[in-house]
């Protein structure tokens, strides 16, 4: 595993569709199964995709549940939402990111990484905890290589961008 970053960087806000589901991390690919979907639905109505898919994670509990969005994001103006299917808008701000080369296995690693990082500095997450259960205002993994391109997953790059508060 190799990282770039952590850095900190200004986000403008960024639309996406998605499909949010709750889940263990043991029964992640219930959520991560669906971005063939997510495309699929995308391409059938001819709308391009502005950016690499991503997890966005609202709530996470190691120990339990999760809520969890497979996104993409697009080009504006937002579709309609359909089913399963949303619509909706990454929040604009700063964001302390560090990319991830290496196999998703190492994805937890790298957050620590990256939250240590912050907290050395003294910055504070857009995040509160709630009955141990982390709520974040913005917190995503972008999967910025395309298995089908490069089926070695020691070669992806995973980008982390978890929002700072204001």
């Amino acid at each position: 595993m190799t990282a770039a970053g952590p850095v900190v960087e200004e986000r403008a806000e960024e639309p996406y569709v998605f499909m949010r589901r709750t889940v263990r991390m043991d029964g992640f690919a219930e959520v991560a199964d669906r971005l063939p979907e997510l495309v699929g639905w995308l391409a059938a109505r001819e709308i391009s995709l502005a950016g690499a898919p991503f997890f966005r994670y609202n709530s996470l509990d190691a120990a339990g549940e999760s809520e969890v969005e497979a996104g993409i994001p697009v080009a504006s103006p937002l579709p309609e939402p359909e089913g399963d299917i949303g619509v909706a808008l990454l929040p604009a701000g700063r964001y302390a990111t560090l990319l991830h080369r290496g196999h998703p296995d190492g994805l937890g690693d790298a957050a620590g990484t990256l939250l240590e990082w912050a907290r050395g500095r003294g910055l504070a997450w857009d995040m509160r905890e709630v009955d141990g259960v982390e709520r974040w205002g913005c917190r995503i993994e972008s999967y910025r290589t395309d298995p089908r391109v490069q089926p070695d997953p020691s070669q992806w790059e995973t980008q982390l961008a978890f929002r700072l508060a204001d």
